[in-house]
């Protein structure tokens, strides 16, 4: 292939005056004649073979222009024009193309015949795309090591440094969004939602929002924080909200879970953990327990006899079942317990969340991945809670959430069922088919939640002004 690297030439011997054109003119004799047919021929090979549009229309060219030439120039030209190729282009040298030998072949004036075209190789043509190709092997072996060094690196590092796990389970430095006041809730369309901060311990302080039923989003407006707390002895039922992991409270899914509620009648109270959003604290399993046990213990105060149900997503669902049998065990527990998306342990969730995958079969991933979770002080036992946990259990799971397997869930309420803490309690598992894409946190937009919940809890009442 003539583009390709391989230019023809010809030994210095065996000029002729007739030449190419005969005597130098170019377009007369008998070489003239056949000089617009040689003349194709090699711009069919050129544009045939060559590489690339550029080099292709650089090939045509010098071959239009070497054949106008006396015979004594055109060796040095025909060179030169594929010389002129652009180097990044040249390949090895191949075998010489038969249509090149025949080009040459059909040149030739009678009595001073061109010598055969030789295979010659343009200097520094083939060398620089070795020299090019040997460069890019080498950066590729060098971002090869980096990544395998580096994919062997980060287990040691987790294990030498188990906070490091610690973060990554909790997120809390994972603002989303970002650009949002917290002490605005009506920025977020809460125009019914009032902020707090309580303080669970000393140095801790906690963000809280109470969101009122919707039907009182009028009286609302412009009220003061006892307003909202004497609202919670009003008849309508409460619920606490325990979110994941990431974020605030002010989470768009959050949010809009909040507005659905509170349009079906229930009071929302809702807060950021220690180290959450505005809140105050380093985050721990048992400093999130407490501050969920604290708000409990608040809403409990103001709230009288209504009914107060706690409803965990994700990583709150491990918050719930430990703030849950802690209430059973001092004999106060909640009216119901809603899990949304949950888990079995930590443990288990840790090895089927999506950043595993690319560990999960590396030698001691238990011991490097898991043990320093444990070992942290993390275990959001959900599968041991829910034996000595005694009131009514939801649990809502899609089946094509990413983030907690819809197996967890499942195995979760295969372990509760039984029980017999449940035994004069509803267990109830609803799964969200994949179709509906729910995926993780879009449960809320199912319009089979109000019946769901309103077949589960009851009725809320309707809309008794305050």
């Amino acid at each position: 292939m003539i583009c390709q690297g391989c230019v023809p030439s010809v030994s210095p011997a065996g000029s002729s005056p007739g030449g190419c054109g005969g005597g130098g003119g170019g377009g007369a004799g008998e070489g003239g004649r056949r000089t617009p047919q040689g003349l194709a021929l090699l711009r069919d090979a050129c544009c045939a073979h060559g590489p690339g549009k550029r080099g292709r229309r650089t090939a045509c060219v010098g071959a239009a222009r070497i054949l106008e030439l006396p015979t004594r120039r055109w060796r040095t030209l025909v060179q030169t024009s594929f010389l002129a190729l652009p180097a990044g282009s040249l390949g090895p040298c191949p075998e010489p193309h038969p249509q090149l030998a025949h080009i040459f072949a059909f040149l030739r004036v009678e009595g001073s015949p061109l010598p055969e075209p030789e295979r010659v190789c343009p200097s520094g043509g083939g060398s620089s795309v070795i020299r090019w190709r040997k460069g890019l092997c080498f950066r590729l072996r060098k971002i090869l090591f980096f990544v395998l060094g580096l994919y062997v690196a980060i287990p040691f590092l987790i294990k030498l440094c188990p906070g490091i796990q610690a973060k990554l389970i909790f997120l809390n430095f994972v603002r989303v969004p970002y650009f949002i006041d917290l002490k605005r809730p009506q920025d977020q369309g809460l125009n019914h939602t009032c902020n707090y901060y309580l303080q669970p311990e000393e140095d801790v302080t906690i963000g809280v929002w109470h969101t009122v039923p919707t039907v009182w989003w009028k009286n609302a407006q412009g009220k003061d924080q006892m307003w909202y707390e004497d609202a919670l002895s009003s008849s309508h039922p409460i619920i606490l909200y325990l979110h994941g992991n990431a974020g605030t409270r002010g989470g768009d899914h959050r949010v809009e879970l909040y507005k659905v509620l509170s349009s079906l009648g229930y009071h929302v109270v809702t807060f950021d953990y220690r180290g959450w959003g505005d809140s105050v604290g380093t985050p721990s399993e048992r400093g999130m327990t407490y501050d969920a046990l604290h708000v409990f213990d608040w809403i409990k105060v103001r709230s009288g006899d209504n009914p107060v149900y706690i409803w965990g997503h994700s990583l709150g669902t491990g918050v719930a079942t430990n703030l849950v049998r802690r209430l059973c065990e001092r004999e106060t527990p909640p009216d119901a317990l809603i899990l949304e998306s949950p888990f079995t342990n930590i443990r288990e969730e840790a090895k089927s969340h999506p950043f595993s995958v690319i560990y999960r079969y590396f030698p001691g991933f238990d011991w490097f991945f898991l043990d320093p979770i444990t070992s942290s002080g993390i275990q959001f036992a959900n599968d041991e809670n829910v034996k000595h946990i005694s009131c009514s259990l939801l649990i809502l799971h899609a089946e094509d959430d990413p983030v907690v397997p819809f197996q967890l869930g499942r195995k979760l309420y295969n372990i509760a069922a039984p029980s017999r803490s449940f035994r004069d309690f509803k267990v109830q598992f609803i799964p969200f088919h994949s179709d509906l894409g729910y995926r993780h946190k879009y449960i809320y937009k199912s319009p089979e939640l109000p019946r769901i919940l309103r077949e589960f809890l009851g009725k809320s009442e309707p809309g008794r002004q305050h």
